[in-house]
């Protein structure tokens, strides 16, 4: 097994703190407080700063980017397309809502940037669990219909990809002769994640990398056997990716303090906020998110989140998404990678606050270990 590691590009600002910056969060959730001083510590999320981690996250031998997609994030495909010329091997992983835009420009846009950015482009297509947001962007299908609406959407545009002229006459779309000037080389990846069971099978029929969040081995152990036996049952096979932020640091201790800092600077009234509106979710998988630190009541130590060894829900308090962290010194934060690779996941995605140092302590601290351990191989080796 070939392990692969990516970065994430905070296209809704970065920062030292869990509020201010990072990824997809409700309104009013996660912007600059000037009463509290954060703002001080917020990172616009400006080209010249996305190119400087675009930049290191290459330097650190990363495969690729995630870019994510919501109101309050730059358009992952704009922002990256800008970004290819900054770099020369970095892979950019496009989250895109499939329902917002045709399946046969999808894939002319998809094909435009394989050979602009010659071989690039990885899709992760985002069915949307937040009907609110959905609303937003004039979506108004129900949770299970989106998921039939995404299936129906990749059987076009992996038909326009073939080269020959595509029709199809589904409940969503009915388009005939599909197709693109010249079919993508290579085809792009199709990244994809759903913890219901529409997401299972859309998932066991269309998509090359299947994506959890960071949930305890034993749940994920759970899903990866779910989705691989639907799999089986359409014939087909997949990789399996999971969705993480990341503190390591030279020390387990260093890197508590770390998330205990993290976790000192959230208001107890934003947490309250936040965890309002992420209720409202009609995402199965926000829910399991939320339910691994339902049982916090507040105060004490960032060990109170520790669901797992090393592993810490702190941030999903405040944050849509992937909730958790592996955190700990290097050699721990490797044992938790080895962990996950035993049950089938070869595939990592990380972050960190702020995600330009982060990168730097993962690269140089995790990296190295797993490479001395043989779960890299030299020759594989990510940080050229």
């Amino acid at each position: 097994m070939t392990l692969k590691f990516h970065w994430f590009l905070p296209t809704t600002g970065d920062g030292r703190t869990l509020v201010g910056g990072g990824h997809s969060v409700p309104k009013g959730i996660g912007r600059p407080d000037e009463r509290s001083g954060s703002a001080n510590r917020f990172r616009p999320p400006d080209i010249d700063y996305l190119a400087q981690i675009a930049r290191s996250a290459e330097q650190l031998g990363f495969e690729a980017v995630l870019t994510p997609t919501g109101t309050w994030c730059e358009d992952a495909w704009l922002v990256t397309a800008a970004l290819i010329r900054e770099t020369s091997r970095l892979k950019f992983l496009v989250a895109f809502r499939p329902g917002f835009v045709s399946p046969t420009l999808a894939a002319q846009m998809a094909a435009t940037y394989q050979r602009i950015s010659r071989g690039r482009l990885l899709l992760n297509v985002v069915t949307g669990g937040e009907s609110v947001e959905q609303r937003r962007f004039g979506d108004h299908l129900p949770h299970a219909e989106r998921y039939a609406r995404t299936d129906e959407f990749l059987s076009v545009v992996r038909g326009a990809w073939t080269g020959e002229p595509y029709d199809f006459d589904g409940e969503h779309y009915q388009v005939e002769g599909a197709l693109v000037a010249e079919p993508p080389d290579p085809l792009p990846e199709v990244y994809f994640g759903g913890s219901s069971e529409p997401a299972g099978a859309v998932a066991a029929r269309h998509v090359d990398v299947y994506l959890t969040w960071g949930e305890p081995p034993e749940l994920v152990a759970e899903k990866i056997a779910w989705i691989r036996k639907l799999a089986d049952d359409q014939g087909r096979t997949m990789r399996f990716g999971i969705r993480l932020h990341t503190i390591s640091r030279d020390s387990g201790k260093e890197a508590w303090a770390v998330a205990g800092r993290l976790l000192d600077d959230l208001d107890p009234a934003h947490i309250a906020q936040a965890q309002k509106a992420l209720a409202a979710s009609d995402s199965v998988g926000q829910r399991r998110m939320r339910e691994l630190h339902a049982d916090f009541r507040g105060g004490g130590s960032s060990h109170d989140l520790e669901i797992y060894p090393n592993l810490w829900a702190g941030v999903g308090l405040v944050r849509g998404g992937a909730g958790t962290a592996l955190v700990g010194s290097h050699e721990q934060v490797a044992d938790r990678i080895e962990e996950y690779a035993d049950l089938g996941i070869e595939e990592f995605i990380f972050s960190g606050y702020p995600h330009l140092e982060e990168a730097y302590w993962f690269g140089e601290g995790v990296l190295p270990e797993l490479r001395r351990r043989g779960v890299i191989r030299r020759d594989e080796a990510l940080v050229r």
